[in-house]
């Protein structure tokens, strides 16, 4: 009696971190949102004169990017400000293909201000950057991928943010182009991001986003510092180190970066365990930050929004599971109908598994798949981390 009694506390103290870990923050932040906004009015739109503007530079880390470089110099001069504010600087480090090439050659149009840094030697993003950032002399400095598209406002609406001395650097939004004959796994990766989004703009209002992400953001330049060149997601811990300084990373959905979804689940687990291997090295390297006497808010975001989903919670999963067995076992129908519908949400991910193998289209079945994925995808992560074999080069990920 007494470890059934046990086995209950343990198997409703795991299910309720890993609700907390993937819905119920999402709860208390629209909740604590709520109560802000009761005392304290939601702050107004900011908008600048056309001389107050200041001069920014926008950077675009690229490798071996010649089928899509053009469409990305094309979408950098579509951008609504003032051309004589705005510098942009490409980066092609270990570039073997045309990319240097075509911009090298690409007419710029007039008022354009261009300079291309390359070097054959391949160390990954972050040395690329760090590389180059000396050359940086605007106040404000902007960094995308070269594989998305930034929509016209969005520097306008990145750094109007930046009148408030308190914010040290400002994330934008990550979409996911979807189209009807992309893969249906494309389902789990477009929902997931969404609901992401949603929380990232909740975490924003209420003090501070944890994390940005590699496709669009932004930061002060004289907050920068050289990160280790074996960091694995320097966005993330670029982004963290600011905010641990004190400044808030503020999120700017009216600025975004789309790119087209991994072309299979099978390459999204590429991008996840990556990621996963990632974010526990910065948990890591960031360790204080766990002290909450210190950080407060921050430390409360963190925790709830990034350690909980790449430590506790992916652990959890398999024990409720045996735990609910067993107390299934005992008779108890609540235990029993429990464990039916684990079973039953298991099932529905290995069939979005076999589907997705076959090419079938039943987006229904890829929400639970990708949660498993991601999941799993955190113990593929710990195990590169343990061992250090994740390299700091980017593993293209095949797009839809």
């Amino acid at each position: 009696m007494a470890n059934f009694e046990l086995f209950q506390i343990l198997f409703w103290l795991l299910f309720f971190l890993v609700f907390y870990a993937y819905i119920g923050y999402g709860m208390v932040l629209f909740l604590l949102i709520k109560l802000k906004r009761v005392f304290r009015s939601k702050p107004s739109n900011i908008s600048l004169d056309e001389d107050q503007w200041p001069e920014v530079t926008f950077m675009v880390a690229a490798y071996n990017e010649e089928r899509w470089i053009e469409t990305k110099l094309e979408n950098c001069f579509a951008f609504d400000y003032p051309k004589e504010k705005l510098h942009f600087l490409f980066v092609t480090d270990g570039s073997d293909d045309r990319t240097p090439e075509i911009i090298k050659k690409y007419q710029l149009p007039q008022g354009i201000q261009l300079r291309l840094f390359h070097s054959p030697e391949r160390r990954g993003k972050i040395a690329a950057v760090d590389r180059v950032m000396e050359f940086v002399q605007t106040p404000i400095v902007i960094y995308t991928d070269a594989n998305t598209l930034v929509n016209e406002m969005a520097i306008k609406n990145i750094v109007r943010h930046y009148e408030n001395a308190k914010v040290g650097a400002v994330a934008g939004e990550k979409r996911i182009q979807l189209n009807a004959k992309d893969e249906a796994s494309s389902a789990g990766e477009g929902i997931y991001w969404k609901y992401e989004s949603q929380l990232k703009k909740w975490d924003s209002e209420l003090y501070s986003v944890v994390g940005a992400a590699g496709e669009l953001f932004s930061i002060r330049t004289n907050l920068y510092e050289a990160v280790a060149k074996d960091t694995i997601i320097e966005d993330f811990y670029m982004t963290l180190r600011i905010a641990q300084k004190g400044y808030r990373v503020i999120y700017e959905p009216e600025a975004y970066a789309v790119e087209t979804s991994s072309a299979s689940v099978g390459e999204e687990l590429k991008r996840k365990i990556r990621i996963a291997a990632g974010g526990l090295q910065a948990i890591s390297r960031l360790m204080p930050l766990l002290n909450i006497f210190k950080y407060g808010m921050l430390t409360f975001q963190y925790v709830s929004h990034r350690v909980l989903r790449w430590t506790l919670a992916p652990l959890a999963l398999p024990l409720i599971l045996a735990l609910n067995i067993i107390l299934a076992m005992s008779g108890s129908p609540l235990y029993q109908v429990l464990l039916m519908a684990q079973i039953a949400f298991y099932s529905m991910a290995i069939i979005g598994y076999l589907l997705e193998q076959r090419k079938l289209k039943f987006k229904a079945f890829f929400v639970p798949y990708y949660f498993c994925m991601m999941n799993y995808a955190v113990y593929r992560g710990f195990g590169r981390f343990m061992k250090g074999s994740q390299s700091v080069v980017w593993e293209r990920a095949k797009r839809a």
